[in-house]
């Protein structure tokens, strides 16, 4: 809130006019609270003096108090509608219409959004969810139903339809979405996107094509959305799986559950595929995928591997939110019965916080009754406060975003995509470098003696299983563009890399970049694990396989926040004759580009007469759909590992747009052993 007053001091002898402004502000915190008894049946009939709230310790003064009466009983569903719904003559556009503080807009009624994730699923699982949408608002609508959609496309959370319970808009939005009327809202995302390349980055449409980080940062954005609204809510998700490929944030998961929570919303995930029985290699519609790997069960465990990871998420997005997912079942429809069964009766308590600092921390809440009224309380724990970097003091920003590394609800508001590699130094000690991209659309450029720079400050911390932090890096990297780079970088990524020595073992990574213009922060964390390859004796021991289709002079490569970057550069494997080999790290390539490969072996003594063979399948829909000529290497570096470096470079341009699993293969012919790597990438124009 913000108060203006004019004062004449003429007692104090100014006798001009002055504008004086106050600030106060003021937070209203809302949770929804279950009370049952011992038998699990809703308490009914309770006041706001029966119960008691405090936040980290602090009582509290409920302000709002509201009771939303729902049926203990399943409500009887609303007389079918027969007539075809006739779909708007335009694609809607709304919005969720915001209570005011103490409106009971919605008194009594249950809330339920239908969202429809159509950059999740498929054209046949779309038809399938949308109809499981129109079966359910005409047969299994109730009257305390009040419905919204939304829809995740091009890029944009949209607003079908704000709460309501005329069914009849609602089908008619539903049946625009099915006969294509939404067609204005085509993804960003096109695989046939230009890349002319640049030598700070690809195209910045990688971003939006291959990673989920985009359906659960469009997720937190719906719930905050809903969150003006103050009473439970429900959120059925519709996507076929969240295709987990390891370049995957866990930081936005936590911050989308975060946000969730937040906005009293449970997430309520079906998968649109239905039941999927498939045979272990696939059906008679898919090619043999050859080599061992058939006759080992690895190729059977991968693709049951691949299907439950695309579950995984939709798992926990359910479990953390008290909602449910629906998996592996035919009635779609069914999802959402579950999650309009589930609402019972509850209490709606709001209060304003004296705490208004917004410094990021959980605020712990702890809601009782009175004494002598014995019942089981269900309700959200604790927030996280806000956070806002941009009005600190230069001062400050140091220790600010230290406090920002620590924080439990992590901050997105840039996008972060990170690739971590490891390679073998010697029998102990694993290099470990590390490559992040940033889009350049969402950097402010700044003016410093007329040249366009950006600047960004970067914090991050490795730990081990234990919790014990192993090592971190920081630095602050001020990057000047020239008049050209500048005008590119509102569609190229920015790139940064930095490396560590490790021991095998099981770590995590969490990693912060800053704006320093605007004060936003982009978090990313994820574990990866550094494998012992000494302990391999049935197979080549391998590195990890970088992809890429970039070498730079080093000048004109990556911001490197190492200490001594003369010893890091001849640590790297990277690097080579002056030139940088860059990380893909989306994993998306352009057909009009070459992919160059990089991996390393080890224990193994290449000659002449016994070389090692190396070669690159591409696979769609289990295809073999291209396959590089076998690569004969016979060189191999004298040291105790007896490191082979192995590094071939194709074109793509034989292969059309589109998804492929890609899988390196290395033969010995010698000892008879081989190795596989596999992982998924994107080609486009």
């Amino acid at each position: 809130m913000r108060f203006q007053l004019t004062a004449l001091l003429l007692s104090f002898g100014i006798a001009a006019a002055q504008d004086v402004t106050f600030h106060t502000g003021a937070h209203l915190v809302v949770e929804t609270v279950t009370v049952t008894d011992k038998t699990g049946r809703p308490i009914d009939g309770l006041t706001a003096n029966d119960f008691r709230v405090t936040e980290d310790g602090v009582p509290q003064t409920i302000r709002f108090f509201e009771h939303q009466k729902l049926p203990d009983t399943a409500a009887q569903p609303l007389a079918p509608i027969t007539t075809p719904a006739r779909p708007f003559d335009r694609y809607p556009h709304n919005r969720i219409t915001p209570e005011a503080p103490g409106a009971a807009r919605y008194k009594d009624s249950r809330l339920l959004v239908l969202y429809f994730d159509m950059t999740a699923m498929t054209p046949p699982d779309q038809v399938r969810a949308l109809e499981a949408g129109q079966k359910f608002i005409r047969t299994q609508m109730t009257a305390q139903d009040r419905m919204a959609l939304m829809m995740f496309e091009g890029g944009a959370v949209h607003v079908l339809e704000d709460f309501t319970d005329d069914r009849e808009r609602l089908l008619s939005a539903i049946e625009t979405l099915i006969v294509g009327e939404a067609q204005g809202f085509e993804s960003n995302a096109s695989e046939d996107s230009a890349d002319t390349g640049a030598a700070f980055g690809q195209d910045d449409s990688e971003f939006n094509i291959f990673n989920t980080d985009r359906q659960l940062a469009a997720l937190q954005t719906a719930a905050n959305m809903l969150r003006p609204v103050n009473e439970k809510k429900s959120l059925i998700y519709f996507a076929g799986g969240l295709r987990l490929n390891g370049l995957d944030n866990q930081s936005q998961l936590h911050a989308t559950i975060n946000a969730a929570l937040r906005a009293n919303l449970s997430f309520w995930p079906i998968d649109a595929r239905g039941l999927v029985a498939s045979a272990p290699l696939g059906d008679a519609t898919q090619g043999s995928q050859g080599g061992s790997v058939m006759y080992t069960g690895a190729a059977a465990q991968s693709f049951n591997d691949n299907f439950q990871r695309s579950q995984d998420t939709l798992w926990a997005l359910a479990k953390d939110t008290n909602g449910k997912a629906l998996l592996d079942y035919n009635d779609l429809a069914s999802g959402i019965v579950r999650a309009q069964n589930a609402f019972s009766s509850y209490y709606v308590i709001g209060y304003y916080t004296p705490n208004t600092a917004l410094d990021g921390k959980f605020r712990r809440i702890r809601i009782s009754l009175r004494e002598g009224l014995a019942a089981s309380l269900d309700y959200r724990q604790g927030y996280y406060a806000g956070k806002k970097f941009s009005k600190f003091s230069a001062a400050d920003k140091e220790r600010q975003l230290e406090d920002a590394l620590m924080l439990g609800n992590p901050i997105t508001d840039l996008t972060i995509a990170m690739e971590i590699n490891y390679f073998q130094l010697d029998s102990a000690n694993y290099y470990v470098p590390i490559t992040v991209k940033i889009p350049g659309r969402e950097l402010v450029l700044a003016r410093r003696r007329g040249a366009a720079r950006t600047l960004i400050d970067f914090i991050g911390e490795i730990k081990d299983n234990y919790g014990t932090t192993i090592t971190n890096v920081r630095d602050k990297v001020n990057i000047k563009l020239s008049d050209a780079t500048a005008a590119e970088l509102a569609k190229r990524p920015i790139e940064y890399d930095t490396g560590f020595t490790l021991l095998p073992g099981k770590y995590v990574i969490k990693f912060l970049a800053r704006d320093a213009e605007t004060g936003r922060i982009g978090t990313f964390q994820t574990d990866f694990t550094i494998p012992n390859l000494n302990k391999v004796e049935k197979r080549i021991r391998l590195s990890s396989v970088v992809l890429s289709s970039q070498r730079v002079e080093l000048k004109k490569a990556l911001y490197n926040a190492a200490k001594d970057k003369g010893k890091a550069e001849a640590a790297d494997p990277l690097v080579e004759d002056g030139q940088k080999l860059i990380p893909s790290v989306t994993r998306v390539f352009s057909k009009s580009r070459d992919m160059y490969v990089y991996f390393q072996a080890y224990g193994l003594a290449a000659t002449s007469a016994h070389p090692l063979l190396a070669f690159m399948s591409f696979y769609r829909d289990n295809a073999k759909a291209f396959e590089t000529p076998p690569l004969a290497v016979t060189s191999g570096l004298d040291n105790k590992l007896k490191t082979v470096p192995i590094s071939f470079d194709f074109s793509l341009d034989r292969l059309n747009p589109g998804r492929y699993n890609c899988q390196v293969t290395v033969l010995d012919p010698e000892s008879g052993k081989a190795a596989f790597w596999r992982a998924p990438v994107v080609l486009v124009r």
